[in-house]
């Protein structure tokens, strides 16, 4: 018996066929790498606005190291803070006496915040440059407590005006959630951040709180009252 021999030869892979696959599995890769951070990342928010926080708390941080431990807030402005001219409302003068820390204001402003301008120094800044409220009595020996935060705050559904605002551990606080709200003829920009916002904690760390969590938090910061000063 005579074995055949087979007259099929295996063939290699060409030029072009390796380009073309190299192709296809780039585009793959290209596609996966589009898709996963839609899956995997749940958060709404900009990063830039954690980021903001997250730089403002360092600047007071840096502040206090300089200050006896004790923030803007609690320092006598003959001493260098701005304790008397942000009890009264004066939020700007916080941010102002922290100029060399914070070192720019665009850090100030939330991108989401379209109510409000960048500042292009800290000598003609003012509440139409920031996005953020002041805790008025954070302090480092008690880290829960809100020490700065996205400013867009309603109560009973009422989005809260500039000023200094109370806030007790069973105040009903909620981030607006319209994206006009006419309130005493003025106009409100909300849902900054579609029902979420972020909180600086006094510790200099920031978070992102939903509306039950800014209530928790709230709960948690380990005084009965919290107050605030809004731009």
């Amino acid at each position: 018996m005579k074995l055949r021999l087979s007259r099929q030869r295996n063939q290699a892979l060409t030029r072009t066929d390796v380009i073309v696959v190299v192709f296809v599995l780039f585009l793959v890769l290209v596609f996966l790498l589009l898709a996963l951070p839609a899956v995997n990342s749940p958060k709404p928010v900009p990063i830039s606005c954690i980021s903001n926080l997250k730089q403002i708390g360092i600047a007071y941080r840096l502040w206090e190291g300089d200050n006896n431990g004790k923030y803007p807030m609690a320092v006598s402005v003959t001493n260098g803070g701005a304790m008397e001219l942000v009890a009264t409302g004066n939020i700007t003068a916080c941010f102002q006496v922290m100029s060399n820390e914070l070192s720019t204001p665009k850090i100030l402003l939330c991108p989401a915040d379209t109510r409000r301008v960048w500042a292009t120094n800290f000598s003609t800044l003012n509440s139409s440059n920031i996005s953020y409220f002041v805790g008025l009595d954070a302090a480092e020996t008690k880290p829960q407590m809100f020490l700065s935060g996205d400013d867009n705050l309603a109560i009973s559904g009422i989005p809260v005006k500039s000023g200094v605002l109370e806030l007790s551990t069973n105040t009903p606080v909620t981030w607006t959630s319209l994206r006009h709200v006419a309130y005493n003829s003025h106009f409100w920009t909300a849902a900054r951040h579609k029902f979420v916002g972020n909180i600086g904690m006094a510790d200099g760390s920031a978070q992102q709180f939903t509306t039950d969590g800014l209530q928790k938090a709230l709960q948690q910061t380990g005084v009965t009252t919290n107050r605030l000063v809004l731009p």
